[in-house]
């Protein structure tokens, strides 16, 4: 029986007069890689943050519901949001490397969390950069800026820098948008074999990505869960006809 890592229940946000998610209940899969998918300005990346916290960050908001993480609601007021984060390794839509060698930007968790020992980390950044397929074209270069790598390289550095503080989850917020093609196959390749030791979560409106890469589906339309289900599944035998329209391209 497939193991959920994420349970999502009757979860609703309000920021200001917006009401952004309605009534979510879903689940996410231990050691799947699970698509987030739909329009944009559906939800899905605010879906997304509510499972780190980061919808803390907004004034104003109104949250009900909860969301279980290995079974604890991280919403029960006792939860410790920094080791919530801990757990999940976040990628966004533009990379965002520190202002710091490639070799800092990847030992930057591994030190505020005390693990200082030079021959450690040495360590550790072969071997993270080597699980974000960037160590042959970095490994003679590590002082140099991150800031001088190419954007596809700096999307697998902020990878590397993630796994560093060995997450549980990776959440991925349309990772590959500003990426070319050859970098995009690049990180999806890496998801798909990642998904080996990690559960992934990611948000994307691109029907061929999610398509090639996702094992569970998750569809959003004005902040509401329409369907959801095994990938191939929802893309061979749609049940919602809003999902039948999407699919078909009427909208997106």
């Amino acid at each position: 029986m497939q193991a959920d890592k994420i349970v999502v229940k009757n979860l609703d946000l309000k920021i200001e007069r917006e009401h952004i998610l309605k009534n979510i209940n879903c689940s996410i899969p231990e050691k799947k890689i699970t698509v987030i998918l739909g329009p944009s300005g559906c939800g899905k990346t605010t879906l997304l943050k509510s499972m780190n916290r980061l919808t803390d960050l907004y004034s104003k908001k109104i949250i009900s519901g909860a969301i279980e993480l290995n079974g604890i609601n991280i919403y029960n007021g006792i939860s410790d949001i920094n080791d919530v984060r801990r757990k999940m390794g976040l990628l966004s839509q533009r990379p965002a490397p520190l202002p710091m060698s490639i070799y800092k930007n990847v030992t930057y968790g591994l030190r505020i969390s005390g693990r200082r020992s030079k021959k450690f980390l040495k360590l550790r950044v072969e071997h993270y950069l080597k699980q974000a397929n960037l160590w042959e074209e970095v490994k003679d270069r590590l002082n140099t800026p991150a800031s001088s790598l190419s954007i596809g390289q700096q999307q697998r550095l902020c990878l590397a820098r993630g796994l560093a503080v060995d997450p549980e989850i990776i959440l991925a917020d349309e990772p590959t948008s500003a990426l070319d093609p050859l970098s995009s196959k690049a990180i999806e390749d890496k998801f798909v074999e990642l998904k080996n030791h990690y559960t992934i979560i990611l948000v994307t409106h691109a029907l061929r990505q999610a398509r090639r890469i996702a094992d569970y589906i998750i569809f959003m339309y004005l902040g509401e869960i329409i369907e959801q289900g095994d990938a191939t599944e929802f893309f061979t035998h749609p049940k919602n006809e809003l999902t039948k329209a999407y699919l078909r391209g009427s909208f997106n």
